[in-house]
């Protein structure tokens, strides 16, 4: 039997020299006089017996039953699983307090029920000189690179600026990013597994360049790659500039006599600013741009001018190439400026009817009107003094028309509403009063 079990093992050295896996046949087997059966045991040693070494158990036998086997000098009992019908495996690292020889029997044991059976083999010669298995070579490194480096664009480069960087690459590295006119490197956060976030802040004292190289860097060990941000990190002027601030308004009558001042403002916000060569001024069709005083912010033209109506035309184009145009008008009048008052729904000392009064009136069109209400009760010492209801400040239609509410706080009978109205426009204000009494009964 022995004879026959070195042969197998010969003819396993053949097909795996690393390795031996042999089939044994029983020696002696004792068993109750039923099932369970063992029908073949194999075994696998990745190191021969020396400490350390794993060997791999493969039990053939009868399904459904509980296998283990037992090692002369391992201290310990190895259980077999059934990983398929009437097939179990299990394995054992070989630890330095056993003491396993070549021809050291193994007893594999299977329990049904109440029967067992007991197989017994010998671990065959050979199988402890075993050359060890060369370690595995560790895994090459990934390779190291960056499959994209972008930044978030901004309107322009100035202190506060926000500039948040974002790079993929390989997971587990470095990564920072060289920002021309900055004096130190940015370094990006791992925030999952390959791809790296940071946001820099544009402080007082950079010199930051955005039209200069970019330079992200991924750093693993000795080894590093660079990428190039590829996009501006400007980002592009495509809005016009807009003119603001006009002076005089659309539909302003200013007073005739004194020299007219015309004037606006340009806003070209996130953009490149206006550039001066560019702004055209015509006032009533005639180009007056060389006698104006032009910034890239703003404008002003001060000139007398006749009166009636006015039509101003201003036409500029940013640095980027964007062009703007704003046409208004206005009227000069004949002599000074008239802003009357004149009320529409009320006559002075009138009565008026529940807690909401409604007053209509009309004055120069786009003037300024200021609104002021008190209402003074019958008896002051019954309610308290006067109590203002409304302060406000409105403006009239292009018509001149113009209205407002008030709600009396304490709307008895005989209360009295004081209104003052003072128009303004053209630095021509005009005053008016209105009295009213809430009505009796």
């Amino acid at each position: 039997m022995k004879a026959q079990l070195r042969s197998h093992v010969a003819a396993l050295f053949l097909l795996a020299p690393a390795a031996i896996t042999f089939t044994a046949l029983p020696s002696t087997v004792v068993a109750q006089p039923a099932t369970p059966e063992v029908h073949a045991l194999q075994v696998t040693s990745d190191r021969g017996l020396a400490p350390g070494s794993r060997l791999h158990f493969r039990l053939e036998g009868t399904p459904r039953a509980k296998a283990s086997i037992r090692i002369r000098g391992a201290k310990s009992m190895i259980p077999l699983a059934e990983t398929s019908r009437g097939v179990y495996v299990g394995r054992y690292v070989i630890t330095r307090d056993d003491n396993i020889q070549e021809g050291d029997k193994i007893r594999a044991i299977m329990r049904r029920g109440n029967r067992t059976v007991t197989a017994s083999y010998d671990i065959p010669q050979g199988l402890g000189n075993v050359a060890s298995a060369p370690p595995a070579p560790p895994p090459p490194p990934p390779p190291l690179r960056i499959e994209r480096f972008q930044a978030s664009a901004v309107d322009r480069i100035e202190p506060g600026s926000e500039i948040r960087f974002t790079l993929m690459g390989v997971p587990g590295a470095t990564a920072s990013v060289n920002l021309p006119g900055v004096e130190n490197d940015l370094a990006l956060r791992e925030v999952r597994p390959g791809q790296y976030e940071g946001t820099y802040v544009v402080r007082r004292r950079d010199t930051l360049d955005p039209n200069g190289p970019i330079v992200a860097t991924l750093r693993m060990g000795d080894r590093t790659v660079n990428m190039n941000l590829a996009q501006p990190l400007v980002a592009a002027d495509n809005r016009p500039p807009a003119i603001t601030n006009l002076t005089p308004r659309e539909g302003d009558t200013v007073a005739g006599g004194p020299p007219t001042v015309i004037s606006a403002s340009f806003r070209d916000r996130g953009g490149a600013g206006v550039d001066p060569n560019t702004v055209r001024i015509l006032i009533s069709g005639r180009n007056v741009t060389s006698d104006a005083q032009v910034t890239p912010d703003s404008f002003s033209y001060r000139a007398p001018l006749p009166p009636g109506r006015h039509t101003v035309d201003v036409t500029a184009r940013d640095n980027a190439g964007n062009t703007v145009r704003r046409t208004w008008s206005f009227e000069v009048a004949s002599g000074p400026a008239n802003v009357p008052i004149q009320i529409l729904s009320h006559v002075n000392n009138g009565q008026v009817d529940g807690s909401v009064t409604n007053v209509r009136g009309r004055t120069a069109p786009m003037a300024e009107v200021n609104v002021r209400v008190d209402a003074v009760p019958p008896l002051v010492g019954q309610f308290g003094v006067a109590q203002n209801v409304l302060s406000r400040t409105i403006q009239a239609d292009a018509n001149g028309n113009f209205e407002f509410s008030f709600t009396s706080p304490f709307p008895v009978p005989g209360t009295r509403y004081d209104v003052s109205m003072k128009a303004r426009k053209a630095d021509v204000t005009t005053e008016a009063k209105l009295v009213l009494y809430q009505r009796q009964g």
